[in-house]
């Protein structure tokens, strides 16, 4: 699971060895590691306080850690003052064990972000782009800016109905890309790309282009793992996380999942660092709790089911999502509605420069949805124009993660 080290340091560490992870030391020094929430919080005026107002505009689950996963968090606290790197460890074999991996394909993070990341900087460079859909999650652009590749957008095939990732056009877009990242369910828009369609980019995308299929919302819909690619020691790299179904976002625990050699790659960018211990404890008890998948699937799916029912009863189109997340077409300025909603303290959106009516909206608690709705019509059927978002304090306004465009 964990990099080689080299036989002539006692430390693990050569002369070369310490000048590559200097270097990647010095370009994450100008690289924020981008999370949902960075992303949502350029348009969030009240995100310092995540107690006033309602907000579904990051895709949180308000479900929180299950009871076991409390449980042993609260377990192992006496336990803090240990390092415990055995837990990373067994975390690691826990999912192999599950998934049927080898455990040496799995690292552990804190959170799926940082592999993410890490994969963008170590596969792309200034002759190797990073491919993405359009929209999709913008956090890959970030990693490519300070590796200096080139993103190329490739928008999603039919957005007025599947807004699925357009696999061919992805793979026509460069011929010796660094990475593909493909999304699955997407975000924003929570929609499915086949399996037959992420067979035909394992099958068809060029020598050493690394694929990166983000799997943080494979729990909430009826889609096939990617896993099966990395038995077969393909160069796909699989990212999970605990932050969604499992309801971890704020405790942070991830999974990168792909071949050893490629895993040893990322990892000279970071994730040597011990892990927090109560995170490790949870992530364990959430996946040997086998009834908290689909539990919670049925949960999210069924409310986000009722929502987009009434939404389209009222006449708004939305992307056909299988995640606890989707796009609504608010038939004019996503960011005036946004500002009309936020008025009334419910936070929604973000929007996509490519879709500018559409915002996102996040499945929350069938109470929030329904207080969503009430004032969703409100602003609707009033008038919007010119109404903005409240400006944040300038010293948020210099941060670099809100001026993504």
């Amino acid at each position: 699971m964990y990099p080689t080290v080299d036989p002539i340091a006692p430390t693990g560490f050569s002369r070369r060895n310490f000048f590559r992870l200097a270097a990647g030391a010095s370009a994450l020094a100008t690289m924020p590691i981008l999370t949902e929430a960075h992303l949502a919080f350029a348009d969030r005026p009240k995100f310092a306080d995540p107690n006033k107002g309602i907000h579904i505009d990051a895709n949180e689950n308000p479900l929180g850690p299950s009871e076991g996963a409390r449980q042993a968090m609260t377990d192992i606290l006496p336990r803090g003052g240990r390092y415990l790197f055995n837990l990373e460890q067994d975390l690691a074999e826990t999912f192999a064990k599950i998934e049927g991996l080898d455990p040496a394909s799995v690292m552990p993070y804190a959170g799926s972000s940082e592999p993410l990341h890490y994969t963008v900087l170590a596969f792309t460079d200034q002759s190797k782009p990073l491919v993405i859909a359009d929209p999709g999650y913008e956090a890959p652009m970030w990693a490519a800016k300070i590796s200096g590749s080139s993103v190329l957008k490739v928008p999603l095939a039919d957005p007025k109905g599947a807004a699925t990732h357009d696999i061919k056009a992805m793979l026509a877009a460069s011929s010796n890309a660094g990475v593909i990242y493909i999304c699955n369910p997407n975000n924003p828009t929570g929609t499915l790309t086949t399996r037959s369609d992420i067979e035909y980019a394992v099958a068809n995308a060029p020598k050493g282009t690394i694929l990166l299929i983000d799997e943080a919302y494979i729990h909430l819909s009826d889609a096939p793992s990617s896993l099966d690619f990395v038995k077969e020691g393909k160069d796909v790299i699989v990212l999970r996380t605990f932050s969604k179904l499992y309801g971890m976002a704020g405790i942070r625990m991830g999974l990168a999942v792909g071949r050893p050699e490629l895993l040893e790659k990322i990892s000279k960018f970071g994730g040597q660092n011990s892990l927090p211990i109560t995170a490790l404890a949870a992530a364990k008890a959430s996946l040997l709790d086998k009834d908290l998948v689909p539990t919670r699937k049925k949960h999210i799916g069924d409310i986000r089911r009722e929502n987009l029912a009434w939404l389209k009863s009222q006449g708004f189109g939305v992307t056909p999502s299988e995640s606890n997340c989707f796009m609504l077409d608010v038939k004019r300025p996503g960011r005036e509605v946004m500002a009309g909603m936020a008025a009334k303290d419910i936070y929604i959106g973000r929007i996509w420069p490519a879709w500018p009516t559409q915002v996102r909206i996040t499945v929350g608690t069938p109470e929030e949805m329904m207080a969503f709705r009430k004032a969703f019509k409100e602003v609707i059927s009033s008038n919007t124009a010119g109404l903005v978002l409240p400006p944040l304090p300038r010293k948020l306004r210099e941060r670099p993660f809100t001026h993504l465009s």
